[in-house]
Formats: C-alpha cells, structure tokens, sequence
C-alpha cells in the first residue's frame, strides 16, 4: 500500500495539511491513534471553536511570542484571512468577538469540527482511525513511510507529522512525534507548559480567602529578581485554591517559567494593577472622598465601594491599617501606601501546572531545522512538521490554532508538490 502523502494527527494542523495536501493532487492517506479526529478542535475556546484572530499580520506575530517570525513565509501563502474564507466556504458564518477573536455563529465547536472533517472526506482523504503509529521509516537519507504499531507498514516519500505537543494530553497530544523527529536527527528543544495557571504558596492563596474573586481590565506585571519589569499583559484574572488563572495569567505563563529557570529562583513576584486608569494620587482622592462622605463609616465599609469585599481585609493588614477606623482617624501615609498597593498588589508565584493541564506547549522541534517556506526537514528529505511540535506558541485568543492552520496548509501543499516534482523529474 502506497500514498503520495501521509499525515499523522487528526488535530488541527493534520487535518488541514489533509485538505492542502489533496487539493493539490496528493493521494493521501490520514492517520490518527484516537477514534474521532478533531478532539482538540472540539474543545478550543472553551467549546466554541476560536478558529482564528482577525488581527494584521503584525500583530498576530507580536501574540505569538513564541518563535511567531517563523511564520511569515507560511502567512506570506496563507494566512488569517484564508482561514476565515476558507470555513465561510465551507458555510459556516463566523463573527468577531473583543480582541479579533473569531468564532462560528453557531457557537458550537462540533460546526467547525464536522466542516473540516467533512472537507478532508470530500477531497478523498482515506482516513484511519484507532491506528497508532509506532515509528516513521527512514531510508537512504529520506522518508518511506510509516510503520503503525500492529506491524503494517505503509509506504509514502512524504510524512507530514501533526501530532501536537504534550498539552491536553486526552485529545491524543502525548508527544508521540518528538521520538520520530529526533530519529531523523532532529533537536527537540526544552518543553515546558505554557498558556497555563499560575500557582503561589502566599498565605491569603493557601488559605483560599480570595478564590473565586474576578478581577476585570487589570494589568498585571512580572518581575525578575532584579526588579526588572519581565512582561505586563492587561484583561481578565481570577484567584483559584492554588493561584491564579484567567486570559492574564496564562499570557504571562511562559514568562514566569523562563525567568524562574533563568535565574535559578524559587519564585517569581507578580504585580496586579487594578486600577491601571488611575494614578496613586487619584486613588488616594478618590478613596478619601468616599470616606469624606461617610464620615462615620469605618474605611473596611467605605471600601467595598472600591474593592472587592473579600480583598478588603488582606489590602488593609498589608497597608497598616485598621479596618474599623473612620475617616477623622485616616493616617494619611498608610492610607497612600493602600493606594499604591492597589496600583501593585503582590503575589509570589512559585511555578504553574503540568504541561499536561497546559493549553499549549512551549519548545518542539527546532525551527532553525525546518524550512519555513515548506514545513519541510532540512535533515530528512520527504519529512514535514506542522503545529505544536513545532517550537512555535502563542498566546490565547486565536493564535496557536491560526499557527496550526497555517503551518498545515503549507505543509500540505509543500508535500504534494514535492511528490508532484519528484515524479516528473
């Protein structure tokens, strides 16, 4: 049994160098190790399916700080805008949600899920499922095909592996190709999770006095051990049993890892502003004015005007004051020092979870090893990477899926074309 192209992985990525690969006249042949492709799919954007970001070319690089300049030369041929034609194509409507987000109308992941598998059936992917895939075959400096784990061997000069990082392990991304790449002499570099929640051992976290709390349009910063500002990501947070999550604690994931490792520390201090509109002053202004106004009300009551009522006590004992004391009796330099802490509440944060509970994983396959204009191995004639594990991440919102779109486009289409060359030459 021969194909032109085989793909391994039913993710994004895989099913999409599917479609590019038989679009441009591959026989090709999908395999995946799970009973239903599109698992990690199914569950993007918390089951809505943010298929990708309306952002410029530039911007969507600046989201994916992870290695994002890489995927120029595939945007240069297909890029955000060809992904929103291409679902629109297939008839689903897609809308655009706060910060370019883009999702289908329906707001259902399983539209998208069965469009594309769909697409890939239709342009006569023969696909397998329930097959895992034991090892890539090399011969004579070049790829032969795949041996699947019960024996079979299946040949093709072109393997496209798509079987994403170790993030989300459930959907099938257990780092199965990381092995596969290393055979062919590939480095993998460092994995760690990213786009993950944050953990601390500060005592109001471990107590759980603040889990739950949401805070709205924050910016919160991370510093090095040197007092020098890491990263500052503004949007949405919450406090959790174990730290902290939400859209700005897993964009500044990765930056908390690094600089822990960086600097050999055991924690990473993170500051949350919020109140980034306003200055100190006008905190102070504005909190004593509240108090002015009740001039009876003891400030821990007069605050929940401001805060957070739960935050109140852990703000007040850290600035040194007392939560019973009304507005005659304000000493004025704690009262200031309150106002500076609300413009930096401090949270020590001692690392994150697994990369297994991570959205996305960071590191995978050097890049300075793969052709950014094919996805192609510049050590493995006939070999081809697309998606996670590839050293490409990006932040939430749009990116990761948009860099697994399109990376398999041009995977896919690379390989056809590099069978379609080999034949006639």
């Amino acid at each position: 049994m021969k194909y032109d192209v085989i793909i391994i992985g039913g993710g994004p990525s895989g099913l999409m160098a599917a479609v590019a690969a038989s679009a441009h006249g591959a026989r090709a042949l999908l395999v995946d190790k799970g009973d239903k492709l599109g698992r990690k799919l199914g569950i993007s954007g918390g089951g809505r399916c943010n298929v990708t970001n309306a952002k410029e070319i530039d911007e969507l690089i600046t989201h994916i700080p992870g290695n994002g300049r890489f995927l120029y030369s595939a945007f240069s041929h297909y890029n955000n805008r060809d992904i929103i034609r291409f679902f629109e194509n297939l008839g689903i409507a897609l809308k655009e949600e706060d910060r370019g987000r883009m999702f289908p109308v329906s707001d259902k992941a399983k539209t998208v899920v069965d469009a594309l598998v769909g697409k890939v059936r239709s342009q006569g992917v023969e696909i397998l499922v329930n097959r895992a895939v034991a090892k890539v075959l090399y011969e004579e400096g070049r790829t032969a095909g795949i041996q699947l784990k019960d024996g079979q061997k299946i040949e093709s000069s072109a393997v496209i592996v798509a079987t994403g990082g170790k993030s989300v392990p459930h959907t099938g991304s257990t780092g199965d190709g990381y092995p596969w790449a290393e055979m062919a002499g590939h480095t993998i570099t460092e994995l760690f999770p990213t786009e993950v929640p944050l953990l601390s051992r500060d005592a109001f976290i471990q107590s759980k006095e603040l889990q739950g709390i949401s805070l709205r349009d924050i910016v919160a910063t991370v510093w090095n051990p040197k007092g020098k500002k890491v990263i500052q990501h503004d949007g949405d947070l919450i406090f959790t049993h174990f730290g902290l999550s939400g859209p700005v604690a897993l964009r500044c994931s990765q930056f908390v890892v690094k600089t822990l490792k960086k600097f050999e520390v055991s924690t990473v201090k993170l500051t949350i502003d919020l109140f980034p509109q306003k200055s100190v002053e006008e905190l102070v202004e504005e909190s004593l004015n509240l108090a002015r106004s009740e001039p009876k009300k003891a400030i821990k009551n007069v605050l929940k005007g401001l805060l957070p009522e739960r935050m109140i006590p852990i703000i007040l004992k850290k600035s040194g004051l007392t939560g019973e004391t009304t507005y005659d009796n304000i000493p004025r330099q704690p009262w200031s020092d309150m106002a500076a802490l609300l413009k930096g509440f401090p949270v020590n944060i001692s690392g994150t979870l697994s990369i297994e509970e991570a959205f996305v994983t960071g590191g995978g396959v050097h890049l300075k090893e793969i052709d950014p204009k094919t996805m192609q191995s510049k050590l493995m004639e006939g070999l081809f990477f697309c998606g996670e594990i590839l050293d490409i991440h990006g932040y939430t919102g749009g990116y990761n899926i948009t860099a697994a779109f399109t990376t398999g486009y041009t995977a896919g289409k690379s390989a056809a074309e590099s069978v379609q060359s080999a034949g006639t030459n």
